[in-house]
Formats: C-alpha cells, structure tokens, sequence
C-alpha cells in the first residue's frame, strides 16, 4: 500500500503507540483522522509538517461513538481503518470485578468488530481500502494474569482471520499485527515489575509504529513482531502443552506481582 495516497481513521491516537503511529504514518504521506476520547490530549498529537489532518472526540464503547466515527470517516474519505483502541488489565480472573473484564472485552475486541462493521459499506466502495487490526502476542500466547485481555486480543485476531476470509472476494485488505509488550506510561507499575522480573522484551512505541507501517507497506497480512515472542506464538499453536509447562514454573512470580496491582 502506497501509504501517501491513505486516508487513515486511528483509534487510540491519543495512547503512546498510537500517538508515534501518527508520527511515523503522517511522515510517510499519509492523512489522519485522529479518534480518541480526550480532547486535550488529541490537541497535543504531533504530526508531520503539511500532513492533512484532523481530531475526533468520540468514545467507541458507545453507540453515539460509533455512529460520530463512522460520519466522521466518511466525511475524510478515509479508505484504511486502524483499530489501535485498546486497554490493559493485569490481574488474577478471579480477583477482578465483572466491571474491570467487561470494559476490556468491550474496548479490545467488541468496539474494534462494531466500528468494522459500521465502516465496511463506504470502505468497500473505495478503490483500495484496508482494515488493520493492533493486536497483542498475548492473542496467541495466552498469558496467566492477563486472562480476559488475552481473550480479547485472540478473539481480534480470529475476527481478522475470519474477516480476511470473508472479504477475499473484495478490494479491501485485512491486516493484523500483534505486538510484544510495548514500554509506554500507560503500564502499570506491577506490569512493569513482572517484566522486569521474568525478563520480558519490551519495546518502544516508535519501534512499533515503525514496524507496523513497514507491514503496511508490504502484503503481509499476519505479523507478529519481535523474537522469541513469534517463535512461541507459532509453539502455542502446535503443541500448547509445552507452553503450558513452561509459564508453570512463572505463575508464582506472576501470582506475586498481579496480587500488588
């Protein structure tokens, strides 16, 4: 994808990797609508020089969002969709309030399939469009403390497969890419502690705006970034029970820290 000819909707712009995706796609050409739900900090995004952009101020858990998302995109002609929204949620399952699980549920996997879905009829009316998903590795190495954020992130990645499949008859291309842990203010300090402990990669939201475009550019449509994280995603595919025993010996030091949270 020629990225100077993209008219990209961003949700979670306002996050750390979303605010240096905005950096990196405005410097390759493209233009940006810009979603989050703070008007303060969507006003203090940094984009490239002369990049045609704009903000919207929408909260995509609701209906109203939704609806202001899908008028707003139409109106910048956009022809890629990014699903970057997204939350963390560090903790054992059985400790979490039902509140804490539905909200991630919702924002990682419900709002992204929703804003979708609203958007496929002008998308598939473009030329070329795209829909990219920004998933977790923990969508495919389910992690223990990370139990509904790692539902989630595998069920963003079954509806891109599914969707992928769904619109191969299409114009438009679905991408996902999954992360490793990405090091932004936004981690919890007990977050940071256990990767700190187990030796966990971390990277930096520009390293995976940078990665993340590079995929654009190209046609991949399945990317998981960094390794060994992409070794043992594809291990937890074929034989999951060596995953198993390998975060066996973790769990103590997981229970440890998500007890802090």
């Amino acid at each position: 994808m020629q990225l100077n000819h993209a008219r990209i909707l961003l949700t979670g712009a306002t996050g750390g990797l979303g605010q240096a995706l905005a950096r990196e796609l405005s410097t390759a050409g493209a233009a940006l609508l810009l979603s989050g739900r703070d008007a303060a900090r969507l006003a203090e995004i940094k984009v490239a020089p002369g990049t045609d952009y704009a903000t919207l101020q929408a909260d995509l858990a609701t209906g109203e969002g939704i609806a202001a998302a899908t008028a707003a995109a139409r109106h910048f002609r956009v022809n890629v969709l990014i699903n970057n929204a997204g939350i963390g949620c560090f903790g054992l399952l059985e400790q979490q309030g039902w509140p804490t699980v539905e909200q991630v549920l919702a924002t990682n996997l419900e709002s992204p399939i929703r804003l979708t879905q609203a958007l496929l009829p002008w998308l598939r009316a473009q030329p070329e469009a795209a829909i990219v998903n920004i998933g977790s590795t923990f969508g495919s190495i389910p992690f223990a403390g990370f139990a509904a954020y790692s539902a989630a992130k595998a069920g963003l990645r079954a509806f891109s497969q599914a969707l992928r499949r769904e619109l191969a008859d299409s114009l438009i291309r679905v991408v996902h890419v999954a992360p490793r842990a990405i090091d932004t203010p936004l981690n919890a300090p007990a977050v940071n502690a256990l990767n700190r402990q187990l030796r966990n990669h971390s990277d930096s939201p520009d390293a995976v705006a940078a990665q993340i475009v590079a995929v654009l550019r190209n046609s991949r449509s399945e990317a998981h970034l960094g390794f060994p994280e992409r070794l043992f995603a594809w291990l937890n595919g074929v034989a999951p029970g060596l995953i198993d025993r390998g975060l066996a010996g973790k769990l103590a030091t997981i229970k440890q820290h998500a007890s802090s949270e």
